[in-house]
């Protein structure tokens, strides 16, 4: 796959999922969800305050639908509500709405009544370009903070999965940094290095290539690679980007939507059920699609055997 509309195309063919909304009481949210109802993808659990749904709804003239309503005025227990429903199986996906990322997931890490499975968790950003062949992944943007190794080995592995759950069957993995040389002063070089040293000795498990340090432009520019004397398979040619921290991958990301134009889906993964999770102040249209690629991952997770992958040290 290389288009969201391809995404959304696909999902048509499969059951339609149940969504619960944290804190639902925004037109960007409101109006992704009314038009993924409208593409059977999901029946929409509202969470949030009622009076200010549909205040909102009515304002920007959205149809609402047979939408389901549960009041909560608090957005730390809307999404506490909201996250309980998908623990416990009432509702297939998670999604945030007009909440702090920090404030959502508390709810999700919520040892009772959240989405943990003993496993890491990590955002994967899925960006369509209209010149690649397929879509780039990067994480991790939003969730993890500072990963130390063996975090990024997680986060690796969750957007692998990602990746061949899109049809890549090989994921071109390239770890990012600020240089493409390997500095003991610079722990994101080491960090990149060891990675790739831990994947040619086959420690990873799924299917993938990784390599760096990489500059973000060798990793993605075939030219920028060659001209720069980098050689090797993912060199240029990266599918999976994995930051150093979540500071990098959150102004890459939001680089290249605000000034490449790129549409971008965002969501969580590792956890119990897929997490659409995007910025407050995405366009409806990257909201609608993060929905569509967590119908698209829950419908096909199973079929896949989508799991936590495995790291042997």
């Amino acid at each position: 796959m290389r288009l969201f509309d391809e995404v959304i195309a696909a999902v048509r063919d499969y059951a339609v999922k149940d969504l619960a909304v944290a804190v639902a009481e925004d037109h960007t949210v409101l109006e992704a969800v009314a038009d993924a109802v409208r593409e059977k993808m999901v029946r929409a659990i509202l969470v949030g305050n009622e009076m200010a749904i549909q205040k909102t709804a009515e304002e920007h003239q959205i149809d609402l639908g047979d939408a389901k309503i549960v009041h909560e005025r608090d957005p730390l227990r809307a999404a506490a509500t909201a996250t309980a429903m998908v623990s416990a199986h009432e509702a297939d996906i998670l999604m945030k709405g007009h909440i702090h990322t920090d404030d959502f997931l508390r709810a999700v890490l919520d040892k009772e009544r959240g989405l943990r499975t003993g496993s890491i968790m990590s955002h994967v950003y899925i960006f369509e370009h209209p010149q690649r062949d397929s879509f780039l992944f990067m994480s991790d943007g939003a969730m993890n903070i500072a990963p130390d190794l063996a975090t990024k080995a997680a986060i690796i592995l969750n957007a692998v999965h990602v990746a061949h759950a899109f049809g890549i069957e090989e994921p071109k993995v390239a770890v990012l940094a600020a240089v493409e040389l390997v500095n003991p002063a610079m722990q994101a070089t080491v960090d990149a290095a060891t990675l790739h040293i831990m994947a040619d000795r086959g420690q990873f498990s799924p299917k993938c290539v990784i390599d760096g340090p990489f500059a973000f432009d060798n990793a993605i520019n075939e030219w920028a690679a060659q001209h720069k004397k980098i050689k090797g398979p993912v060199a240029g040619k990266a599918d999976v980007l994995i930051v150093p921290d979540i500071e990098a991958g959150n102004i890459l990301a939001k680089s290249l939507v605000y000034l490449g134009g790129l549409t971008v889906a965002g969501m969580v993964v590792g956890a119990k059920a897929p997490i659409v999770l995007t910025s407050r102040a995405d366009q409806a249209r990257a909201k609608l699609v993060s929905i569509a690629c967590a119908v698209y991952i829950a419908s096909v997770a199973r079929e896949l055997r989508l799991k936590v992958g495995k790291v042997r040290y």
